[in-house]
């Protein structure tokens, strides 16, 4: 019915939302087939390492439906040109093209694909949680504000960070030639 699919597809899309808001990054780890949701899994995550084997498609089309709820975060990866024609089109294509339009930031062997993830990881890892986070928060606010206005925020969200024990700990850690707490 269409209550029990407004239902389902509220559902849904509050999974797409966690992942995407979710203030920790989200590294994807992408093989075989890719399609519908899974296009837009990889989109809603901060880093998307896909093997050489990963095939790609918006292919809601070729089923009489659109990828509505992932629309989104695949607007956000790939803009509206290069979203517009896989959405109409449905067509599959590979991890190679994937990464050239910017759907996947790494294609790699698919035997070394958990070794490039725990690569991701680890560079990730080195990074301060809570400036991840408040980075995360800047580039959502960057889509949604007006140029001016995201301009004139940014001193302000500097000194806020640069005030807060992550940052002071961050920059002593540097002066001090030692690892940050956040690493030990």
């Amino acid at each position: 019915t269409f209550d029990d699919n407004l239902a389902e597809s509220a559902r849904l899309g509050g999974y797409f939302a966690a992942l995407a808001d979710f203030p920790k990054p989200v590294v994807a780890r992408l093989h075989g087939g890719v399609y519908g949701g899974g296009v837009g899994f990889a989109c809603a995550c901060d880093i998307a390492v896909a093997g050489d084997d990963a095939k790609f498609g918006l292919t809601e089309v070729r089923l009489g439906i659109l990828p509505g709820l992932i629309s989104p975060y695949v607007l956000r990866r790939l803009g509206d040109a290069r979203a517009r024609e896989l959405m109409l089109t449905g067509e599959r294509f590979a991890a190679v093209e994937a990464l050239r339009v910017g759907l996947v930031h790494h294609v790699v062997p698919s035997a070394e694909l958990d070794a490039k993830v725990d690569e991701r990881v680890a560079e990730l890892l080195k990074g301060g949680p809570e400036a991840q986070a408040r980075i995360k928060a800047l580039l959502v606010r960057y889509a949604e504000t007006p140029w001016q206005a995201y301009r004139d925020s940014l001193p302000r969200t500097l000194a806020e960070v640069r005030s807060g024990e992550e940052a002071r700990d961050g920059l002593a850690s540097f002066l001090e030639k030692r690892k940050p707490r956040w690493m030990a």
